[in-house]
């Protein structure tokens, strides 16, 4: 989609959908929605109240224009209550005019830069974050089917208030293709099933991403990775016949030294049925979303070289297949991590962990000034925190809240949980240094503390995105399926750097 500033009169737009907004509540329409309802001959205040239309956030009505306008179809969509248009109601508004758009199969809509807050929001944010509501909501997966339905359309014009600085709005348009389209490419990579995504064509599609950018990409083979020491990673690898494949993309700052430097480390089980302790049917049936992680991560790097951070960035990917082969690792192995420490394997099912120790192992031996990984890591954070917020945990504050600053900002929905160290002697085994499971109390938390056993002293926030990575029905902005979870919040914060 092409979005696009328009600063003539809105009732002349050429746009086969003329969107207004209504604000919950309100008695009667004004601005555009008041002009439009004056062209229309009262048609669009009668057919809102026939409709019982109460300006609820992201109610749509859409009603024909009979050429009283250049518009084809009016659609009215809800603002919700004044005061509460934070950036993400923002966003999702946006998505929803678009969604109705697309509902009619207009090929363009029109559409105000709505306030947030009803505050001073500078117009290079309020226009990212309409550009992105309307990127991220158009979004839909259908490169598998037929007839892959209505396309969204294909142009977008925000329509902007006299004294609007122009060139702010295009630079938040800007701001926006990036970010959703990296959040666009993890979502395809995460929705692209096990038969095409295994771990070499996730290393060929990281190699591909990083050709021709100035970063360096590095894939390390099975006999590579054992040289290494990545006994907890090969552990869970050696059961498919889909060999591992270790991936670490490298962004260096152009033109001024580094100012520091970051890994991102993602969870990139390609697929995972559980391995031995075999995982329901029903349960297997979305393990493709098992790579999340390293897809935001990949997704990340593929925007740095527009997004430009001060920083180096590391993107590091332990990619595997968790099935239950002959060669497949059974409970109660003894594997050894890259950093020495031997870990008890208790359930195969909870192989994410021994991914990440390898890998978290790997980039601390960069010496990064921080660490943050991103995993679809545990069903009990899912218990705790529901089905949109990811939990957040690490051994540094500072970098923690910066971290969750930098997500709320993004819209993206994250909540701290500790690292109890109550709870540390639950990871304690008889036989080896570390199990790989406790109990079942607090178990995202306990995932959390043996991860932050690889990371040594290097500042770390831990994102466990099961809950929001997949979803079969969506909401907001997020279709059904993958939602590139995480993309927004790093990129903020790595640019913040």
């Amino acid at each position: 989609m092409r979005i696009q500033a328009y600063l003539d009169d809105p009732l002349e737009c050429p746009a086969d959908v003329l969107v207004v907004g209504v604000p919950q509540g309100a008695k009667t329409l004004r601005g555009l929605a008041a002009g439009v309802n004056r062209r229309l001959n009262g048609a669009l205040s009668e057919i809102l109240a026939k409709e019982k239309f109460t300006g609820e956030a992201e109610a749509t009505v859409l009603l024909h224009t009979l050429g009283r306008l250049r518009a084809r179809r009016v659609c009215a969509v809800g603002l919700g209550k004044p005061g509460e248009a934070g950036p993400d109601r923002h966003r999702r508004v946006y998505a929803r005019a678009v969604q109705a758009a697309r509902s009619v199969r207009a090929r363009s809509l029109a559409v105000p830069l709505f306030r947030r807050n009803g505050k001073e929001v500078p117009p290079r944010e309020t226009a990212q974050s309409a550009a992105e509501g309307l990127l991220l909501g158009s979004y839909d997966f259908a490169r598998y089917r037929k007839d892959p339905g209505a396309e969204a359309p294909g142009r977008a014009l925000l329509l902007l208030e006299s004294g609007t600085s122009a060139a702010e709005v295009r630079a938040g348009i800007r701001d926006a293709v990036v970010a959703a389209g990296a959040v666009n490419f993890a979502r395809d990579l995460v929705n692209e099933p096990g038969n095409v995504i295994n771990p070499r064509t996730l290393a060929a599609r990281a190699r591909a991403l990083a050709r021709g950018t100035g970063m360096s990409c590095r894939i390390l083979t099975e006999k590579e990775i054992a040289r290494m020491g990545m006994g907890a990673y090969l552990g869970v690898a050696q059961g498919s016949a889909n060999p591992p494949r270790f991936i670490h993309v490298t962004y260096r700052p152009r033109r001024r030294g580094a100012r520091g430097s970051v890994a991102l480390v993602g969870k990139g089980m390609t697929f995972d049925s559980g391995g031995l302790s075999l995982k329901p049917s029903e349960a297997m049936r979305t393990m493709k979303m098992d790579k999340s992680g390293a897809c935001t991560v990949l997704a990340v790097m593929r925007a740095l070289p527009e997004v430009r951070p001060a920083v180096t960035v590391h993107g590091i990917v332990a990619a595997a297949e968790n099935m239950p082969g002959g060669r497949a690792q059974r409970p109660d192995d003894i594997v050894r991590a890259m950093n020495g420490k031997t870990i008890e394997v208790l359930n195969t099912d909870a192989e994410g962990r021994l991914t990440l120790a390898d890998a978290l192992s790997y980039a601390a031996r960069l010496k990064p000034d921080r660490i943050i990984d991103l995993a679809t890591l545990t069903g009990a954070c899912v218990v705790a925190l529901g089905e949109y917020t990811a939990g957040v945990m690490g051994n540094d504050q500072a970098l923690l809240d910066r971290f969750l600053e930098c997500a709320r900002e993004a819209g993206e929905q994250m909540w701290p949980l500790p690292l109890d160290e109550n709870m540390k002697d639950k990871l304690k085994s008889r036989v080896a240094d570390l199990k790989n499971i406790g109990n079942r109390w607090g178990g995202a938390i306990t995932a959390g503390m043996f991860l932050r056993e690889f990371v040594g002293e290097t500042p770390w926030v831990h994102v466990d995105i099961a809950g929001p990575a997949f979803h079969d029905k969506g909401w907001g902005y997020n279709p059904p399926g993958a939602t590139g979870v995480g993309v927004r919040a790093v990129l903020r914060y790595l640019a913040s750097l």
